[in-house]
């Protein structure tokens, strides 16, 4: 299994994809069609097969990841509850034949507590394996794996308009209306549909409250981690692209025009000493902090785990670096998993 075999999934959901990507299944017809040979290929490593039993020796029960299984209608949902898992820390795997599950499950187990939760998105693009995954989940189950299966409900209505929306055709409907493709999608996952842990209705949902109700079957009782990343930059080198947040440091002196601190820069713990004695930096850090506090739960709220905040000031060298190396400090402390990136410390 390789990284690409693991790329999220949620730009390919026509209802629930914040770029409006296609409709799941249009795009990966040539997957569908891979042939019996190449799945038994799979599983074969060297010309040796590899074992299905993630109980095989050396590998200890404890070590078995957990396993969610993600089907249901196409374009209702799928790709975001997959990307909301994977952002909760899951590993998630798209389209993955069926017959590989349990072969997926066994490399996990290996991983020596690496990969402890694994998400697999199954649906009718690799309807050619899907007759296996009932003799799959009973391999699973006969060892003691600890799965879940989650199956994304919509209307007829709101499927035919996220179709319409993108003016995609549904992957099965071949010759005919889409109505068509969803009723034989409909009839191919019902038996699946019966076995689900947790059926979600997604007809009058949007992106952010399908990712809401993930996040409150799987993120357990803590809430959902924000990460962010605090930057400092110059000015003059232009604004950070992937900047959600700027703050301007330049209404604090400037430490570049003190000789003896010139050719230090924000590490340093005399500039540090400097900026921070200025009248209103402390204050700034204080109610910037505090305004972030604000920011981040709205941010969990709407779904949002990644945010970058960029402070900046005319080199990116000293105040820049001082306040940002606090403000990471702060929210580290606060319990947000941060990482500081001086962009342009050292360009001049």
């Amino acid at each position: 299994m390789t990284e690409r075999d693991a790329q999220p999934t949620a730009q390919r959901d026509p209802a629930f994809s914040e770029s409006q990507g296609e409709p799941e299944g249009t795009h990966d017809a040539g997957r569908q069609d891979q042939p019996q040979e190449a799945q038994a290929e799979a599983v074969q490593d060297n010309g040796a097969e590899v074992s299905t039993d993630a109980t095989a020796a050396g590998v200890p029960e404890a070590a078995i990841p957990e396993l969610v299984i993600i089907s249901g209608m196409s374009g209702a949902g799928r790709s975001t509850a997959a990307k909301c898992l994977e952002d909760l820390g899951w590993f998630v795997v798209d389209n993955l034949p069926p017959a590989l599950i349990p072969t997926m499950v066994e490399l996990g187990a290996r991983s020596q507590g690496n990969v402890a939760r694994i998400a697999v998105v199954v649906d009718v693009r690799g309807r050619r394996f899907f007759d296996n995954l009932r003799e799959s989940l009973a391999d699973l189950d006969s060892r003691s794996v600890t799965r879940r299966i989650v199956f994304l409900e919509s209307s007829d209505d709101a499927l035919v308009r996220r179709f319409e929306s993108v003016r995609r055709p549904h992957p099965l409907q071949g010759d005919g209306r889409i109505v068509d493709g969803i009723a034989a999608e409909r009839e191919l996952l019902r038996e699946l549909r019966g076995d689900a842990d947790l059926v979600i209705d997604t007809s009058s949902l949007n992106v952010h409250e399908l990712r809401a109700k993930m996040d409150a079957q799987f993120a357990g009782e803590e809430e959902p981690e924000l990460r962010a990343t605090v930057m400092s930059f110059g000015f003059k080198y232009g604004l950070p692209v992937d900047a959600d947040l700027v703050a301007d440091m330049r209404f604090l002196p400037n430490p570049h025009w003190v000789p003896e601190l010139r050719p230090y820069t924000g590490l340093n713990e005399e500039v540090s000493a400097y900026v921070f004695n200025q009248p209103g930096a402390k204050e700034f850090l204080d109610r910037y902090a505090e305004l972030l506090r604000l920011i981040a739960t709205g941010y969990r709220r709407e779904g949002k785990r990644y945010v970058t905040i960029a402070i900046g000031c005319t080199g990116g060298k000293h105040r820049s670096v001082a306040v940002s190396e606090k403000l990471a400090a702060r929210l580290s402390a606060e319990g947000v998993e941060t990482v500081v990136v001086h962009r342009d410390m050292g360009r001049e």
